[in-house]
């Protein structure tokens, strides 16, 4: 899961030719306008990386959408995608499973003959429909391929989730803040 590259393209509107996976945890954020709403879109970047997993529940608790990132180029860390689907969704306990919004990348979109595509596209559209539809772009951090259109439609993704767990929350503290009746007996 690397989306890096990806949120230095859709923030800073560049790509660092010498960059390499994450080796950090990264946290980016951007504001987007989304309609007539003004969105914080902020990206939390473990990197896929084992040494973060402890970190997972605090980067997944109260997360709005899920981007899962591949590279094309390697089947390894598409293998890897049931893991993190799987371990997202046991660690973030989102109150519906089937619905809680993902959306997966598969990265290098933009291979020459020197790098060879090992993923097929029908594969990572396979994966998906099994899970619940999930929405596959095609990306090329390099060439700015898909970055914006996957992630406006992360925020858009995030933006409806958090409105539906939002009214959830209201209609909890209505329900709660409603004046108990009284005998009027002050004993």
């Amino acid at each position: 899961m690397w989306i890096l590259d990806h949120n230095f393209r859709f923030i800073r509107n560049r790509f660092r030719e010498d960059s390499k996976s994450t080796l950090v945890a990264d946290i980016s954020a951007i504001e987007l306008r989304i309609g007539d709403r003004r969105v914080t879109l902020q990206l939390w970047d473990t990197a896929g990386q084992e040494k973060f997993q402890s970190l997972a529940p605090v980067f997944y608790r109260r997360a709005d959408c899920c981007v899962l990132v591949f590279d094309v180029t390697n089947p390894s860390s598409f293998s890897s995608l049931y893991d993190w689907h799987k371990q997202f969704l046991e660690m973030a306990r989102p109150s519906d499973r089937e619905k809680f919004p993902f959306v997966l990348l598969g990265n290098k979109a933009d291979t020459d003959g020197q790098t060879r595509r090992r993923v097929p596209e029908v594969r990572a559209k396979q994966w998906c429909s099994m899970r619940g539809n999930i929405r596959y772009f095609e990306t090329s951090a390099r060439d700015n391929q898909n970055v914006d259109a996957a992630f406006f439609h992360v925020a858009k993704l995030a933006l409806a989730n958090n409105d539906e767990q939002d009214i959830y929350f209201q209609r909890i503290a209505e329900f709660v803040s409603e004046p108990e009746q009284g005998s009027g007996c002050a004993c």
